[in-house]
């Protein structure tokens, strides 16, 4: 085997479907799990799933937010089979205790290289904290452990041709409202 694979949900696992209601509790348990015991100076969020719960936590935090993209999609013709990372890690960063967050971690490959990044600009110290743990990968925080199929409330629909349509990435799992 040649590594480990893109995220492929399995909807036989079941399927998650977090609303805004719920993506709220999520952020806000993620936050108060993060300060109970260490405080960061800022919050990272990993572009592009991540910035949504990033975001969100470091508002709870009142804390300032940047983000970091890394992709297995951006400026490829097809999905690659290893994230990259693309544009340098926040200047702010530097002697700083920092909290990376995603949406999801599965393997952990995403949030490896972005830890990676980040500490090469000079972090002090970097936690990890996810919204949904679904694989062998253990994060510094997490707020749900799940091997669902997790279907977001912020690309649920998605625009086509002008209209909010079912994100085609769902086929087969929601069914139309």
């Amino acid at each position: 085997m040649s590594g480990p694979m893109p995220y492929a949900p399995d909807p036989n696992k079941g399927v998650l479907i977090v609303d805004w209601p719920l993506f709220g509790e999520l952020s806000r348990a993620l936050a108060l799990r993060v300060a109970r015991e260490w405080m960061p100076d800022l919050v990272v969020g990993v572009a592009t799933a991540g910035v949504v719960p990033g975001a969100a936590v470091a508002a709870i935090l009142d804390l300032p937010f940047h983000s970091i993209l890394i992709s297995r999609r951006y400026s490829a013709a097809q999905v690659r089979e290893t994230p990259a990372v693309f544009g340098a890690a926040p200047a702010d960063v530097r002697n700083k205790r920092v909290l990376l967050v995603d949406e999801t971690c599965d393997s952990g490959q995403t949030l490896r290289l972005a830890v990676g990044a980040i500490v090469n600009a000079g972090a002090r110290e970097v936690r990890t904290a996810v919204s949904f743990r679904t694989g062998s990968y253990a994060p510094d925080y997490h707020a749900l452990a799940t091997q669902a199929m997790i279907v977001l409330p912020w690309d649920r629909e998605v625009l086509v041709d002008g209209e909010l349509r079912p994100n085609p990435k769902y086929a087969g799992v929601l069914t139309d409202p």
